[in-house]
């Protein structure tokens, strides 16, 4: 919802923000699902190799993101 205020001769739109478009809530639930992409980004490129592999003995995903780890100073070899 906008509304106008006059100034003179020109007018200033005015924006108002509804409180629920920020709820304490929304912003948790964000927050939390971000943290929880985010850490799933760090174990796939920094630290899934070898035994704490999820996915058994293949090195498919550190060979996928190689040079993604070289890049943001994991060692690898």
């Amino acid at each position: 919802m906008t509304s106008m205020r006059v100034s003179g001769s020109t007018r200033i739109p005015q924006v108002q923000v509804s409180p629920e478009a920020i709820s304490k809530g929304r912003v948790a639930l964000i927050l939390s699902i971000t943290v929880f992409i985010a850490l799933a980004c760090y174990y796939f490129v920094g630290v899934d190799e070898g035994m704490t592999s999820i996915f058994g003995k293949s090195m498919v995903i550190h060979e996928w993101v190689h040079d993604a780890r070289h890049f943001l100073g994991f060692p690898c070899h």
